[in-house]
């Protein structure tokens, strides 16, 4: 596998997914690498319980603003890992979104095997289906390329299955729709500091790589709307990203900065304990393809509300484990928070639902049988 982010490199959904389906596959008894890029406190070269990781050094420090040219030359470095196998060789080389797309075509093309791709979101879909002049139009050709390159593909949503199909032009016998999992078990045990846990019924969680598609000032313009009508609210909103400094000032000209924390990047550890404690967990995305944190709250046992939108509606529709407001609906944001943090009954009731969820379609163990059937199926008789 290649991927461009890998724990602890990030707290975004990719790497969650490449960590958890490469473990899922070794359980199964498969022979897992994989490469991605060097972050500090990493080794280059180490077996992370039975996946072997390579680790490559990408920093270019002389291209910081220009996005596509950077992780171009840094896709260099991601296949020279190669040389470190041996005479290993794999039978598929799966890639994950674009920004590895040509390590992963090349690896593919030396060793003469497919190349199958999951796509855990396009360019066109951040942007809302309108691509601006510059690096979105030029990730959009990049995507293009990768699919057409692609023997196999894999969208974690039915919705970007068919923006695949569509954007891209591609067979639709060629893409499969694979969603996302996660460890339950992990997500529902506390853990060794955590004290014994009780939701408080005032906090709102919300977490995530902060990019203003993700919606948290909309969460902001909520939080300040509740303030007459709640005591004793208190939100977090976890993660770190481009987008942080705007969305201080948001909240900040909103008037709930004393409301409001924004703690930067959690572990794993600290946000399922936040989990474990919160009232309510809000998933407040403009766009979301799929959404890692969906199950990680659903996992954690935190009532949800999650924007009506993309992969996070075709998830929870109808299933009983989650509010759905309007996305970039504050006041409607607001009603659902008020009413899930008011409403004993109901919060037990969507967590209830949410375990249930989890539990039957979830687990990595399950979305690696379904991924290894793919690579069969690219390979060939």
């Amino acid at each position: 596998m290649f991927t461009w982010e890998y724990p602890p490199s990030s707290v975004g959904g990719t790497s969650a997914h490449v960590d958890g389906l490469a473990h899922g596959l070794t359980r199964l008894g498969h022979d897992v690498k994989v490469i991605t890029r060097h972050v500090p406190g990493t080794e280059q070269h180490a077996d992370v319980g039975g996946v072997i990781v390579l680790r490559a050094t990408v920093d270019l420090p002389w291209l910081p603003d220009q996005q596509v040219a950077s992780v171009a030359s840094a896709n260099h470095a991601l296949v020279g890992c190669l040389h470190t196998l041996g005479d290993w060789r794999p039978d598929v080389v799966h890639a994950h979104d674009w920004r590895v797309a040509w390590a992963a075509d090349v690896a593919a093309t030396l060793v003469g095997v497919p190349m199958v791709t999951t796509f855990h979101g396009t360019e066109r879909g951040r942007h809302g289906g309108h691509l601006a002049p510059g690096d979105p139009v030029d990730i959009n050709s990049v995507e293009w390329w990768q699919a057409t390159r692609s023997r196999r593909m894999i969208a974690t949503t039915k919705l970007l299955a068919n923006d695949i199909v569509d954007g891209f032009e591609v067979d639709p016998d060629h893409v499969r729709h694979i969603p996302g999992g996660i460890d339950p078990a992990w997500w529902r045990t506390a853990g060794p500091d955590e004290a014994q846990s009780v939701r408080r019924n005032g906090m709102v969680l919300a977490w995530g790589r902060v990019q203003y598609e993700k919606g948290f000032q909309v969460l902001a313009r909520a939080i300040a709307a509740l303030r007459t009508r709640m005591v004793g609210l208190e939100c977090t909103i976890a993660g770190r990203g481009s987008y942080l400094p705007e969305l201080q000032s948001q909240i900040d000209l909103a008037g709930a900065g004393d409301l409001i924390e924004l703690p930067g990047f959690v572990n794993d550890n600290e946000l399922r304990a936040a989990i474990h404690r919160a009232g309510c967990v809000v998933i407040p995305s403009l766009y979301e393809p799929f959404g890692i944190v969906v199950l990680e709250a659903l996992a954690g046992g935190a009532p949800l509300i999650v924007a009506d939108t993309g992969g996070l509606a075709e998830f929870v529709s109808g299933t009983g484990a989650a509010l759905l407001f309007e996305p970039g609906n504050a006041a409607d944001l607001a009603d659902c928070i008020e009413r899930v943090l008011t409403d004993d009954d109901l919060a037990d009731e969507l967590v209830r639902h949410g375990q249930e969820l989890i539990e039957a379609h979830y687990s990595w163990d399950a979305i690696a049988t379904r991924t290894t059937a793919v690579y069969h199926d690219a390979v060939g008789p």
